[in-house]
This record gives structure tokens, C-alpha cells and sequence, in this order.
């Protein structure tokens, strides 16, 4: 099976370890157990919980305990429609793999994480792109929207809040998203895994999952809850379609590990104490990001309103490649170019570091940009 290069990951595989900061990172800010512990209200000597604990193949599915603390992040989703799966990677790839065949027609809005667009390409899916434009403020234009997903559209692909733009679609646009899908008999792929990060309110947007019928939600324990290394992540939706990607997963998965499960579990149980932390840097961040962009003559960008990238673009005479390359050696600092992302012309920043960082980044960006 042929399939595209992961522009990103490629990128981030060769450099996130040789850089000095490290503005190209999407998690927010990663915890360590002992501040996950102390989160939750515990301590060191909780640990010796997991000192008994058998090392088989665990839940197939997901421990009941773990399931349970998924659903309770949707208003219509009980722990019957959740299956946990290897980060959300993982649960993208189950999904496009349960539901496209060759010829089907699938519509992805770009950009987006490449597993949405590239593994339908791969498959021999009859792929339609509709482009984010940055003066639509980065949301899909529903009347390109209407024109591309036609009768018989087997799956519409969207990433909610957005990764690159932080664009974010509120209930009322994804509810018209919802009636262009059901009259077409479209299923919605919803890549969620920075939901929770909105920058104002109570953070947390509508679910797909919870909206349609047919729609599906993918996330994980990576961006907003800090917890990468945990491998975590879930898809969420009608028990057709957990049954369908069962048999798929069977082939690639099995079961989570049961310290991954574990660890996942105690998180989300308290997810308002985690998703606080999230908030509290990514909400903090941004504004220091904002008033940096206010002062940087050769840089523009649409402020986010969700999740921990921003798409920023640069007046420079050079690709987005040359640009972050030239940034890393002559600064350390690392950002993405947007020629990982097929958005030449513009930079992607990850903000949710840790804020010394993020403003240290800055400061020696800013350096490198006066030169010009």
C-alpha cells in the first residue's frame, strides 16, 4: 500500500530532539505522575496500588473504569459507544480503515492532521479537499461544503478545534455541518483530541458525537490532557460503527496497556483540575503570543480561538522550510513549516509550553526577524 510521507511527523522526528526551545510542540505542557498525583488528590503512596497489579492484556475494549470516564466528557455518549485505542492516532487510522473503501467519496477539510487526508488517498478513496482561506477566518465555507459532499459521500473529515489554525467551529456551524452530512448520508469524522482548550468559557465545544447520528469522535490523552506518553486515545459514536472498527482493531491493537488505562482513568476522573492547568497556560500563552504577533511587523495571523497552534504568516523572501531551518541553526528555536502542512508561506507555532519557554522562544524569534 502506497501512501504520502507524514509531512509533520517527519519534520518533527528529525529536529524535536535537537533543538534548544522547542515552539513546534502541540501537547500542552506534559505532566509528570507525581503532578497528576497531587492533581487528583493523591500522593506517592498511591502507587503502591498498581504493585499488584497483573500484567495481562487488560479489558479488551478498555477497563469498564476507564470507558466510564471517556463518556462522561460527552452530554449523549454511555461507555458502550467508547473503545480505547493507541493514542488518537490510532483511533483516526481505525476509523478511516473501517469506513473508506476504494472509490468511496470522502471529503476532508484542509488543513489538517495528514492521517484525514492522506490514509483515504491511500486506499483509493474518491478524495475532495475543501481549503481553510484565512480571510473566512480559517472555518470551512458551507456553500463549498454543500457543493462537495454530494449523495453518497461516504465520510466528511474534520479537526475540531483546528490543527494548524486554532480555528474553532461552534455549535450552530457544526449543526449546519450536521444537515450538508445528513443529506447526504455522510458519516463526520471529528478529530477532537484538542477539545477542552477553548480559550473562553468553560472551554469544552459540542461534541460531534454528540450532534449526529452518525458522527464520530476521535481524542485522546496527548494535547489537552498532558498525558502523551501515555499512548491513550478513544473513539466515540454510534455502536454501529465501535462494532464495525472492533473487528479492524482486533488486527493492529488488542488492548491498551493496563498502566496506560490506569493512568488515563485517574486523569479524566478528575479532568476539571486538568483541564484548569490546560487552560490556565493555554489561555495565558496565547496572550503572550498575541501581543508578541502586535509588534512583529513581518508576521500576521488569525488569533485561535481553541487547541495550542497557530498558524502565522511570515513576509520573508524564503520557503517556510528555509525559514524554520535557518531559525533552528542561527537560534535553536523550532517551529513547523507550513510546507509540512501544504500551507507554504506560513509557520506553525506550538504555544503551550511552559511560558519561560515560550517567551524565551520569542525573544531570540524576534532577534532573527530585525535582521530583516
Amino acid at each position: 500500500m502506497h501512501i504520502e510521507p507524514f509531512g509533520v511527523e517527519i519534520w518533527m522526528n528529525e529536529w524535536e530532539t535537537r533543538c534548544e526551545l522547542n515552539l513546534a510542540e502541540t501537547c500542552v505542557e506534559s505532566l509528570t505522575i507525581a503532578e497528576l498525583l497531587a492533581l487528583a488528590g493523591k500522593n506517592h503512596s498511591d502507587l503502591s496500588e498498581l504493585l499488584e497489579m497483573k500484567m495481562t492484556y487488560g479489558a479488551i475494549e478498555g477497563s469498564a473504569r476507564i470507558r466510564r470516564a471517556i463518556a462522561a466528557l460527552y452530554d449523549q455518549q454511555r461507555p458502550e459507544n467508547v473503545v480505547t485505542t493507541h493514542g488518537t492516532i490510532g483511533a483516526n487510522m481505525l476509523v478511516h480503515k473501517t469506513l473508506v473503501e476504494r472509490g468511496d467519496r470522502v471529503v476532508a477539510v484542509v488543513p489538517t492532521y495528514q492521517q484525514h487526508y492522506s490514509i483515504p488517498a491511500s486506499i483509493g478513496a474518491d478524495l475532495h479537499c475543501l481549503q481553510l482561506r484565512e480571510e473566512d477566518g480559517f472555518l470551512p465555507d458551507l456553500d463549498q461544503l454543500r457543493a462537495l459532499v454530494t449523495p453518497g459521500t461516504k465520510l466528511i473529515a474534520l479537526n475540531n478545534p483546528n490543527n494548524p489554525t486554532g480555528a474553532l467551529m461552534d455549535r450552530a456551524l457544526l449543526e449546519e455541518v450536521v444537515e450538508i452530512a445528513r443529506a447526504a448520508g455522510a458519516w463526520i469524522l471529528c478529530d477532537e483530541v484538542y477539545r477542552g482548550t477553548d480559550q473562553e468559557g468553560a472551554g469544552m465545544t459540542v461534541s460531534i458525537a454528540d450532534l449526529y447520528e452518525k458522527g464520530i469522535s476521535t481524542a485522546g490523552m496527548s494535547k489537552a490532557f498532558s498525558l502523551a506518553g501515555l499512548r491513550l486515545g478513544w473513539i466515540a459514536g454510534p455502536q454501529e460503527l465501535i462494532d464495525a472498527v472492533s473487528i479492524h482493531r482486533d488486527y493492529d491493537t488488542i488492548s491498551v496497556g493496563m498502566i496506560d488505562d490506569h493512568f488515563a482513568a485517574l486523569a479524566l476522573e478528575h479532568q476539571e483540575q486538568v483541564l484548569a492547568r490546560s487552560q490556565s497556560i493555554t489561555r495565558g500563552n496565547l496572550a503572550m503570543l498575541q501581543d508578541w504577533v502586535e509588534q512583529e511587523p513581518l508576521i500576521s495571523w488569525v488569533k485561535p480561538r481553541s487547541g495550542t497552534t497557530a498558524l502565522l504568516q511570515y513576509d520573508l523572501p524564503m520557503t517556510s522550510r528555509q525559514f524554520c531551518l535557518d531559525l533552528l541553526q542561527e537560534t535553536g528555536v523550532m517551529f513547523t513549516p507550513g510546507s509540512a502542512l501544504n500551507m507554504e508561506g506560513y509557520i506553525r507555532v506550538g504555544y503551550a509550553n511552559t511560558p519561560a519557554i515560550l517567551q524565551e522562544g520569542l525573544e531570540k524569534v524576534s532577534a532573527y526577524l530585525r535582521r530583516y
